[in-house]
């Protein structure tokens, strides 16, 4: 199955790093980021890859013009300033009449992408996104008056579920999509939830992002311990 990779951003927020590099490439275990997250696609056989290039787009494309043997890999100029529903939209020429998955380059999971596209299949609507539950910032204690009764450091919030950015979408979903400056994640997905055609796929095990500094310094300590991501 086809996979669109955004890794166009600008990665403000990482800027140790991206001043030299787009987000995508900053190293986790020595390899990008964006490395990882396709080789999680290509563990599932998912292995023809569209990458939505911008910001710094140069950096990728000197990446992977090296062979990278049974990775189809398509690298496609989408705008330095293009927002992610826009970079979305502009490579629904390259998807045709085919459902496709979808992602961020910014993310690691050890979601089962075989049950994702089974649910995907079952509800037979428009789009699936990966529902996850957010790591907490800060230790969790629960209470009863004044006797802790749980103790957990940097666990997960235990309520409330947040987009995971694991997604599979119909080619229809393109047409939800207005142009360049649309965020994937604000008209296309609330025209989608009008619609009905909108489900979650709860993913229950790990997920972690890289906004930050501290998210990168995260992801190193978990590949050294052994990474969720990589199939055993």
């Amino acid at each position: 199955m086809k996979v669109i990779l955004l890794a166009g951003g600008l990665g403000t927020r990482l800027s140790e790093y991206t001043d030299t590099i787009p987000k995508p490439m900053v190293q986790i275990g020595g390899k990008p980021i964006l490395w990882h997250i396709m080789n999680l696609y290509a563990q599932y056989d998912h292995n023809k890859f569209f990458i939505a290039l911008g910001y710094k787009g140069d950096v990728i494309k000197k990446y992977f013009s090296k062979n990278f043997k049974n990775w189809d890999i398509n690298l496609i100029d989408t705008g330095e300033k293009t927002m992610t529903g826009g970079r979305v939209k502009r490579l629904k020429k390259f998807i045709g009449n085919e459902t496709c998955m979808l992602t961020y380059g910014d993310g690691l999971a050890d979601i089962n992408l075989d049950e994702l596209l089974a649910f995907h299949k079952k509800h037979g609507k428009s789009v699936t996104v990966s529902a996850v539950r957010p790591p907490a910032r800060f230790g969790l204690i629960k209470m009863n008056g004044d006797k802790v009764t749980s103790f957990k450091e940097k666990a997960y919030m235990e309520e409330g579920w947040i987009n995971g950015g694991f997604f599979i979408i119909e080619p229809k979903f393109f047409d939800l999509i207005d142009g360049d400056d649309t965020y994937l994640e604000k008209e296309p997905m609330e025209r989608a939830v009008s619609k009905g055609e909108l489900f979650a796929y709860k993913h229950k095990g790990f997920w972690q992002c890289m906004d930050t500094k501290r998210d990168k310094d995260i992801l190193e300590e978990i590949y050294a311990k052994g990474a969720p991501w990589i199939k055993k």
